[in-house]
C-alpha cells in the first residue's frame, strides 16, 4: 500500500509527501459510492426531507453563521471540473471542492487525450486539462483517498475513457481506484472523428473493464446540445443518443445503477428557459427511470459574466431538483473567459449546495401537472425521438445514419436542416485498425470483453482466465509497472522546484489556477464605451504596476454613460510573511453567551455622534437591531443624536446610571476625534463615575490602540459591528466586577 497519507485540518497539503512513495501506492476502495439519503433528517432547528449524510468537516455557507453553522448536504451527488493543467496544484483544489461539499470531482482532458494510441507516461503541465497519466491518477487518488478520511465522506474520482486509447485508460482507471468516467463510442465518432467500428469496439472492452471496477459511466450526449446551431432543436436526437448508448452499455455488461445520462437544459435566458427546458428533463426521466441522470449545466449560451452564468445555473439547478438529479455537474461561472479558478470551482460548489438546501422539501410542496403544456410537450419530445429511431432503422442502421449526417442536426426532427455531423463508415482515426480474432486467441486477463479461447489451457479457467498467470493486475496490483518521469523538462519535479520558495520561505503571491501565478482581478466601472473603457483599462493596470493585463468581460452600463470592466493581471512581486504586523483578531462571542450574560444583569447604554460631528449612520448600525446591533441582545441604549456635547453625554450616563457610553466620531482634523474622547475621559474622572463606567468609541478614522491611548476602555475602526461592541462591553463589564470583589 505504500505510506498512508493523513491530513490535519489548518496544514496545508504537502505534494511531496503524496509523490513519496508513489510506486508503491494502490487505492482504498474501487467503485462509485452515491450518498446515502436520511429520511427527515434533524439538523438545528429544522426538519429536511432531501438530505443526505452530513460530513465531519466543512466550510459552510457564509450565512450559515445565523444557524450555528450547519452545512445539510443534498442526496444529488456533486461534481466540480479541475483544469488547470498541473495536477499538484488541482490537488489542492481538490480538497477545498471537497470541504465545500463536492464529491465528483471530475479531470478534464485536452483533445489530444483522443488522438494518443497507448498511455502516456510521467505528468506533462497541459492547458485546460492535460493528458492523463498513471502518476497523475496515483498521486490525485492518493490524496483523495485521505481528504475523504479528513471530511468524512467518499470522494468519487471521474476522468475520460475516450479516443482511441480508450480500453487502455480503462484498465488504468480499473487498477488505480477511478470512480466514474465519461465512456461514449458516439462521442468519439461525432466529435473526435474516430472510426465508427474502431470507437465500437474500443467500448466494449473499455465498459467491460469499467463494469468490473464499479466504474460509473457517463455518456457525452449532451455535446450535440453544445454543438448544433440552435441546442433547442436537437432534443430528440439526444435521447436517442442516450439511448444507444446506455442499452449498447447494458448489454456489454454494466450495472444500470451505475450507467449516467449526462443531460443539460437546452436553453438559457432571455429564451424561455424553464418553458422549453422542463419539459425535456422530464421525457428524459420518464424514458430512462432506471438509470441515473447526472444534470449538466448550461455553457453554450455563457458569455463572461459570472452573474450571468449563476443565473442561468441556479434555473439549471431548479429543473434538477424537479426531476431529481442523480449527478449535479457544477460548470463554474469563469468558463466562458477562463481555465477555471480556484474560487470559482469553490463558487460553483457553494451555489448547487445552496440551492439544494433553499429546495429542500420543494417536491412534497408542488405537483408538476399531469396535462397541459408540460405533459403534451415532454410526449412530443418522446414521439419525436421515436421517429428519429424509425429514420435510422430506414437508412440502414447507426452508421449509414452517420455517414448521412443525421446527427448534431440544428432541425427539430423529422425536420432536417442539413448542417449535421457526417463521418464515414470506412474513414476516421484508427480506420482499417480492427482484425478478427484467430482461432486460438488466448488473453489470460481479467474482464476482457469478446472471443478469448481458453478452454485450449483450462476448462475449469474459462470464467477467470487470470488464474492462469497467478492473477492479473487488477487482482494483483503489484505487478503494475509503474515508470515515474520520462520528460526532463516538463515534470512535477520541475514544477515544484519552481515554485518552492513560496511554499517553503513564507513568500505569499495571490493565485488563481496554479502556485505563484500571481493572478488578480480587477472590477472597475469607467465612464466611458465599451472600447474606450476597455484599453483605459489596460492603461490603467500598467500605471498599476501589474503584469499581461487583461480584459476579461466588458458590460455596457449604458452606451454613452460607462462600462463594467472586469480586469485580469499578474502581480510582479511577493510579500514576506514575516514582515506582516496583524494585529490579534477580536474575539467575538456567540449571540446565545451574549444573550446569557445580558439576561444576568441588565445593560444600560447611553449613545450619540460628539462634538460637532452629524454623522450617523455608522453608530445607528451598531445600536438598531435592523442591522444586527447591540439592540438585538436586549440591551437598553438612550441615543442622544448627532452634535452631542461633550458634556451632555456624561451627564446622561450619570442621570441614567449607565452601564457605559458608546461615543461615535468621524471628523478627525487636527486630531479633534481623539481630543473628544479625552475630554470625556477626564469630564467622567472629574465627575467621580469614570471606574464606575465603560467608555468606548467608534468611528471610519478611529485606531483602536489609539483611542485607549486617549482614555477609551475600548476603540473600533472601519469593518466593527454589534457584536463587536456587544463582546467588548460583556468582558468590559466582568473584568469590572471582578476588581471589584
Amino acid at each position: 500500500m505504500g505510506k498512508e497519507l493523513k491530513l490535519e485540518k489548518n496544514k496545508k497539503l504537502d505534494i511531496h509527501e503524496i509523490l513519496d512513495d508513489l510506486e508503491h501506492y494502490h487505492p482504498k476502495r474501487r467503485g462509485w459510492t452515491w450518498r446515502t439519503p436520511v429520511p427527515r433528517y434533524q439538523l438545528h432547528k429544522f426538519e429536511y426531507h432531501d438530505m443526505s449524510e452530513s460530513l465531519k468537516q466543512y466550510v459552510p455557507l457564509p450565512s450559515a453563521k445565523y444557524f450555528d453553522n450547519i452545512d445539510p448536504q443534498g442526496t444529488s451527488s456533486i461534481t466540480t471540473e479541475i483544469a488547470s493543467g498541473r495536477f499538484e496544484d488541482d490537488i489542492r483544489r481538490m480538497r477545498m471542492a471537497a470541504w465545500h461539499g463536492a464529491d465528483h470531482l471530475m479531470v478534464i482532458r485536452t483533445a489530444g487525450q483522443s488522438h494518443f494510441d497507448g498511455l502516456i507516461e510521467g505528468t506533462p503541465q497541459g492547458i485546460g486539462g492535460i493528458p492523463i497519466t498513471r502518476k497523475q491518477v496515483r498521486a490525485q487518488r492518493k490524496a483523495l483517498d485521505a481528504i475523504e478520511e479528513e471530511v468524512g465522506r467518499p470522494i468519487n474520482y471521474h476522468s475520460y475513457v475516450s479516443g482511441i486509447a480508450g480500453p487502455e485508460v480503462a484498465v488504468m482507471f480499473a487498477e488505480e481506484g477511478v470512480n466514474g468516467a465519461h465512456q461514449d463510442p458516439q462521442y468519439n465518432v461525432l466529435y473526435r472523428n474516430i472510426n465508427m467500428v474502431r470507437s465500437f469496439i474500443d467500448a466494449c472492452e473499455s465498459k467491460k473493464v469499467m463494469a468490473w471496477a464499479g466504474i460509473a459511466q457517463i455518456d457525452g450526449a449532451h455535446n450535440a446540445n453544445a454543438t448544433a446551431r440552435e441546442a433547442w432543436k436537437v432534443m430528440p436526437e439526444l435521447m436517442v443518443q442516450h439511448a444507444i448508448n446506455s442499452v449498447f452499455s447494458y448489454k456489454v455488461g454494466m450495472d444500470k445503477a451505475d450507467i449516467c445520462l449526462s443531460t443539460v437544459p437546452p436553453t438559457a435566458p432571455p429564451a424561455p428557459s424553464m418553458y422549453l427546458d422542463l419539459p425535456y428533463a422530464v421525457a428524459l426521466r420518464e424514458f430512462f427511470s432506471e438509470y441515473r441522470i447526472r444534470a449538466q449545466q448550461n455553457t453554450k449560451y455563457m458569455e463572461a459574466s459570472t452573474r450571468e452564468a449563476t443565473v442561468t445555473h441556479v434555473l439549471n439547478l431548479l429543473i434538477s431538483q424537479l426531476t431529481s438529479a442523480d449527478i449535479q455537474s457544477t460548470i463554474t461561472p469563469d468558463e466562458g473567459r477562463n481555465v477555471p479558478w480556484h474560487i470559482y470551482n469553490v463558487e460553483a460548489v457553494d451555489t448547487a449546495k445552496q440551492v439544494f438546501q433553499g429546495l429542500d422539501g420543494f417536491g412534497d410542496m408542488v405537483k408538476l401537472l399531469d396535462d397541459g403544456p408540460l405533459r403534451e410537450m415532454a410526449r412530443e419530445i418522446k414521439e419525436r425521438a421515436v421517429l428519429f429511431f424509425e429514420g435510422m432503422v430506414e437508412a440502414g442502421g447507426y452508421f449509414q445514419s452517420v455517414e448521412d449526417a443525421f446527427f448534431v442536426d440544428s432541425g427539430n426532427y423529422p425536420e432536417r436542416n442539413g448542417d449535421g455531423i457526417s463521418r464515414k463508415i470506412n474513414g476516421g482515426v484508427g480506420e482499417g485498425t480492427v482484425y478478427k480474432r484467430d482461432e486460438d486467441y488466448f488473453a489470460p486477463v481479467t474482464a476482457h470483453y469478446g472471443y478469448n479461447n481458453v478452454a485450449q489451457y483450462d476448462p475449469d479457467a474459462v470464467e477467470d482466465p487470470a488464474k492462469l498467470i497467478g492473477g492479473s493486475t487488477l487482482e494483483e496490483p503489484e505487478k503494475i509497472i509503474f515508470i515515474d518521469e520520462l520528460d526532463e523538462n516538463d515534470n512535477v519535479n520541475l514544477r515544484l522546484e519552481e515554485t518552492k520558495e513560496l511554499r517553503e520561505a513564507g513568500l505569499i503571491k495571490p493565485e488563481a489556477e496554479w502556485m505563484g501565478d500571481g493572478i488578480i482581478l480587477i472590477t472597475m466601472m469607467i465612464p466611458e464605451s465599451r472600447r474606450v473603457a476597455e484599453f483605459a483599462a489596460l492603461e490603467m493596470g500598467k500605471k498599476m504596476g501589474l503584469q499581461d493585463c487583461e480584459v476579461i468581460n466588458r458590460e455596457i452600463m449604458q452606451a454613452a454613460e460607462g462600462t463594467r470592466i472586469e480586469l485580469k493581471a499578474r502581480v510582479p512581486f511577493a510579500i514576506e510573511k514575516d514582515t506582516l504586523v496583524i494585529p490579534e483578531e477580536p474575539k467575538v462571542m456567540s449571540d446565545d453567551e451574549i444573550r446569557e450574560e445580558v439576561k444576568r444583569k441588565k445593560f444600560v447604554l447611553v449613545a450619540g455622534t460628539i462634538g460637532e460631528d452629524e454623522h450617523s449612520v455608522g453608530l445607528r448600525e451598531i445600536i438598531d437591531i435592523k442591522h444586527g446591533g447591540i439592540e438585538k441582545y436586549g440591551m437598553e441604549v438612550h441615543y442622544l443624536g448627532t452634535s452631542v456635547p461633550v458634556e451632555k453625554i456624561v451627564d446622561a450616563a450619570i442621570e441614567l446610571n449607565a452601564d457605559a457610553i458608546l461615543a461615535s466620531t468621524i471628523i478627525s482634523h487636527d486630531d479633534i476625534h481623539y481630543k473628544n474622547m479625552k475630554r470625556i475621559n477626564d469630564l467622567a474622572v472629574e465627575k467621580g463615575i469614570r471606574e464606575k463606567i465603560m467608555i468606548m468609541a467608534g468611528g471610519t478614522q478611529v485606531v483602536p490602540e489609539v483611542a485607549v491611548q486617549n482614555g477609551m476602555d475600548a476603540g473600533f475602526g472601519r469593518g466593527s459591528n454589534g457584536a463587536n461592541v456587544a463582546t467588548a462591553l460583556v468582558e468590559g463589564r466582568k473584568k469590572m466586577e471582578r476588581e471589584e470583589s
